[in-house]
């Protein structure tokens, strides 16, 4: 079977270096680490008195893993706003979390070597569970400064409406 069905010469999978995040909308510039997908449901055993002695197994909760985001440190503030939506120092009380709007739905697309959209995913009911402004500091090292945004998500799925590009010949 082919692993391409519109570039059925295409024997390279895609790469994990050309993508984009987006979310209210927009893409949010500079990202460029992303955590993988990854989805895990929960194993159960059981079995009656009068079984064999071997268990049954059965799917029980599905739990979608954090996913983390990485960007050099810049003026854009997509991630420091909503890590704020979530919690404002000093903001008063009642009014720390903005509960209307702190859940957001991601978008992570994957594009091919030519630039072309070849799989997109869509995440939802995202909120951020950890956010880093600033990496340690370090005079005596070179490179560069890192924003960390972790998002916890309710749930992905790949957007069906993405098909395989016909690549450029």
């Amino acid at each position: 079977m082919a692993q391409f069905t519109v570039n059925a010469g295409r024997v390279d999978p895609y790469k994990n270096f050309k993508f984009r995040v987006k979310w209210d909308g927009r893409t949010v510039a500079g990202i460029s680490a992303v955590s993988g997908l990854k989805r895990t449901t929960e194993v159960i055993t059981h079995r009656a008195g009068g079984d064999p002695s071997t268990s049954r197994k059965s799917p029980g909760l599905t739990r979608f893993e954090a996913i983390r985001l990485e960007r050099g440190v810049t003026h854009d503030d997509a991630f420091e706003a909503w890590a704020n939506q979530v919690w404002r120092l000093g903001a008063g009380a009642g009014q720390e979390v903005a509960l209307a709007s702190f859940r957001k739905d991601v978008g992570i697309e994957l594009f091919n070597e030519a630039g072309q959209l070849v799989l997109a995913y869509k995440l939802y009911r995202c909120w951020p569970s950890e956010y880093q402004a600033l990496p340690d500091l370090d005079a005596n090292n070179g490179g560069v400064a890192l924003q960390v945004l972790v998002l916890e998500t309710e749930g992905w799925e790949r957007d069906v409406d993405v098909a395989e590009p016909s690549e450029p010949g």
